[in-house]
């Protein structure tokens, strides 16, 4: 358990500073990750969403189904919110050789474009990102780290016209079953006294 969670802040080490990072820098670390194979079958995630100031905006659980005919991955995206919103969003991605990918989705302008050595993957899109009742055109700056422990280590700087405007974090795990998978559960964050007060009225 230790190992395994050393493992997972090494990551997240690396992760905090990944804008300068390529793909090739991890040429030949292990264990390597090949998304088709990482993502064919049921897949659970854990994430978050932090401001440009390290505020935590959004908290969510998503459940994916993936499935690899030997040239084309589709997953299967349901997203589950804290405050009780849900999405979906279905990928398409293309293996085009041993280290790049090409995908699409409803939501992303045009075609994403992800390049993957060693046990890391970088991928960058554009994407009409739901804000409130419209949408925000931003750009994706999106790594994974695969770990020994089987756990993907997953985080995402989004911008807008350059400008950082925010940070997601996932943690994706396989082999969660479908019957637990349903509705996921959240812990709110404490209310101060006042607020219990009224609340107990």
């Amino acid at each position: 358990m230790l190992m395994r969670i050393s493992s997972v802040i090494f990551a997240l080490l690396i992760l905090s500073g990944c804008t300068n990072m390529k793909p090739t820098d991890f040429s030949g670390t292990t264990p390597q990750l090949r998304i088709e194979e990482y993502f064919a079958g049921h897949t659970r995630a854990w994430g978050i969403f932090e401001d440009r100031f390290g505020n935590l905006s959004r908290q969510f659980v998503v459940d994916i189904d993936g499935k690899w005919d030997g040239e084309t991955l589709v997953l299967d995206e349901h997203f589950h919110y804290s405050d009780g919103e849900k999405d979906r969003r279905v990928w398409t991605i293309r293996k085009i050789d041993a280290h790049r990918y090409e995908g699409q989705a409803a939501d992303v302008i045009g075609v994403a474009v992800g390049e993957a050595y060693g046990n890391a993957l970088n991928w960058r899109y554009d994407m009409d990102l739901k804000v409130g009742d419209g949408t925000l055109r931003v750009h994706f700056n999106d790594w994974m780290f695969l770990q020994e422990s089987g756990v993907l280590v997953n985080r995402a700087r989004v911008s807008k016209f350059g400008i950082e405007i925010g940070e997601v974090t996932l943690f994706f795990q396989k082999s969660i079953r479908k019957a637990e998978s349903a509705e996921p559960s959240f812990i709110q964050p404490p209310i101060d006294g006042e607020e219990r007060r009224v609340a107990s009225r």
